[in-house]
């Protein structure tokens, strides 16, 4: 993506926002977003996208009610926005396997199920598992 020049003086990097003062800070940016989308992915499957649509379309008539913090909402609009996931971020995919013997639990009926789906259920629980082991072995 360029670095562009805006008529406010400013910088931006492609489509985005005049927000670099400098053209510099601007391919500054731009290395450390190469550098962040080399080490992400998006090879999760689309089943996990679709659960985590089926969990926010649910919230968005229902609420959230105490189900999920702030993190599994944020991961929720990741996996259905189908947005590239960090190592980091699988790691906790992964991790939330502990939570998957609750994915049965009805969304009116407790959070077990709706967390688990806002987290890619099942199926993306077991890529996010299946990732770490891959990426283990570079």
């Amino acid at each position: 993506m360029p670095v562009m020049k805006c008529k406010n003086g400013k910088y931006r990097i492609g489509g985005g926002s005049c927000i670099y003062e400098t053209e510099d800070s601007a391919h500054k940016a731009w290395a450390g977003i190469r550098v962040a989308m080399s080490n992400s992915f998006t090879d999760y499957p689309q089943s996990a996208t679709n659960a985590a649509r089926r969990a926010i379309a649910w919230a968005e008539k229902n609420g959230w009610g105490s189900c999920l913090t702030a993190t599994g909402k944020a991961r929720a609009s990741q996996l259905a926005n189908k947005e590239p996931i960090s190592r980091e971020t699988i790691s906790r995919m992964a991790s939330f396997a502990r939570h998957l013997q609750y994915k049965d639990v009805p969304y009116s009926e407790g959070c077990g199920g709706l967390a688990v789906d806002a987290w890619g259920g099942q199926a993306g629980i077991e890529w996010a598992q299946n990732k770490l082991k891959e990426l283990k072995g570079e």
